[in-house]
């Protein structure tokens, strides 16, 4: 009795020693999970929470006990900034998926070169996130010197507008976007009646509604984002103008239609992150998604899934290269620039030599009375 008691004992503290050796390892989320753009960024937290969920196990047998851990930016940089500090001051943050804003991510990731904390980032297309030549920021979707021209093309191409009236959020992502796809149209003969800038927090268009009604433009590209695209459309559409208005991926949102309300037509935008029925091989993700959270994933969570995916092989990439140990920072920074990543839902990914992805794709949306329809697919290859 006493012996079988002492065995009990000794398996007991066996078993609890082996639990504890685990190292816990983690990835962070940062993005705006409060606010108008919340939307988005629950999207890319939930996104990348499935994909943990999926490679836990795998994660255990390596000895490591994966968990990820959430931060809300509320879209502002400093608290972004904020919020990457505090990330990099638990050692078991070994990445991070995010941001949502350009203006977020560039400043954040700045703070956590010194560190090696990477990113991958799911939705930062202005141009400078990369072009900065930092080891530790990466990103799976298209830049704005892309998704500006895309806009561009098919106002030009698609809707034959010659003269547009150009709008945007005087952020660095609506500013940048703004910028390319004017450039675009320029080039390609339209005339801009006005190019303008409107602060983000504006949500009173009477006096560029007012403006729009004197130049009559054939098109409005507005670079902002849908919890300011909606107000302005609705209000828009009230004035009884039906002008249609292009965007960027800013738009891609359900709350798009919501805040627009009866004004949620002849609405188009590029998007970076991915239609779910133009990816075939994200139905098993939405399914999960849908089971696990109890609502549909959108293309930004199907782009955080993939960005987690991407962040959590490089780890286990640079596992296997440090002697099967948990790796460093600097090692995980390593094994994602230098990595092919696959079984994702949006293809592979490998990055060039500032972490861009070397082939995105980028995709039009149209949006007719309150309605969501794919209206083309470009292919976007960095040379």
């Amino acid at each position: 009795m006493k012996k079988t008691a002492l065995s009990l004992s000794i398996l007991a503290a066996l078993t609890l020693g082996s639990a504890s050796a685990a190292t816990v390892v983690k990835i962070a989320t940062i993005s705006p999970l409060s606010g108008s753009n919340s939307n988005l960024g629950l999207q890319i937290k939930n996104g990348a929470q499935l994909a943990v969920n999926e490679m836990k196990a795998e994660f255990a047998k390596a000895g490591m006990t994966l968990s990820l851990v959430a931060y809300d930016d509320q879209a502002d940089p400093a608290t972004g900034t904020a919020a990457a500090r505090r990330a990099g001051a638990d050692k078991a943050v070994l990445g991070v998926v995010g941001t949502l804003n350009s203006g977020v991510v560039i400043p954040a990731s700045a703070a956590m070169a010194p560190s090696h904390l990477t990113f991958v980032s799911p939705a930062n297309t202005n141009e400078k996130v990369t072009d900065r030549g930092l080891k530790n920021m990466n990103r799976i979707c298209a830049r704005d010197d892309a998704q500006g021209p895309a806009g561009a093309d098919f106002v030009m191409d698609n809707l034959k507008a010659k003269k547009v009236y150009v709008l945007n959020d005087k952020t660095p992502y609506g500013q940048g976007l703004a910028e390319q796809a004017e450039k675009q149209m320029k080039e390609k003969g339209a005339s801009i009646v006005q190019s303008e800038g409107v602060a983000a927090e504006e949500r009173d268009f009477t006096a560029i509604i007012t403006k729009i009604q004197a130049l009559k433009p054939e098109a409005i590209y507005f670079g902002g984002l849908y919890g300011q695209v909606g107000p302005f459309a609705k209000q828009l559409r009230d004035k009884g103008i039906n002008t249609p208005i292009i965007g960027g991926d800013g738009f891609d949102s359900d709350d798009l239609t919501k805040l627009a309300g009866s004004g949620a037509n002849n609405i188009y935008f590029t998007t970076v992150a991915p239609p779910v029925d133009a990816v075939p091989a994200a139905k098993n993700a939405a399914a999960a998604f849908q089971k696990t959270f109890g609502s549909e994933i959108q293309g930004f969570g199907v782009m955080g899934y993939d960005s987690a995916k991407v962040l959590l092989q490089g780890i286990l990439n640079a596992y296997k290269l440090n002697k099967n140990k948990v790796p460093t920072r600097t090692q995980v920074e390593t094994a994602v620039r230098s990595g092919t990543f696959k079984n994702l839902t949006t293809g592979e990914v490998k990055f060039d030599k500032n972490g861009d992805r070397m082939t995105a794709k980028m995709y039009v949306i149209a949006v007719k009375d309150g309605n969501r329809s794919t209206a083309g697919t470009v292919n976007v290859i960095r040379k």
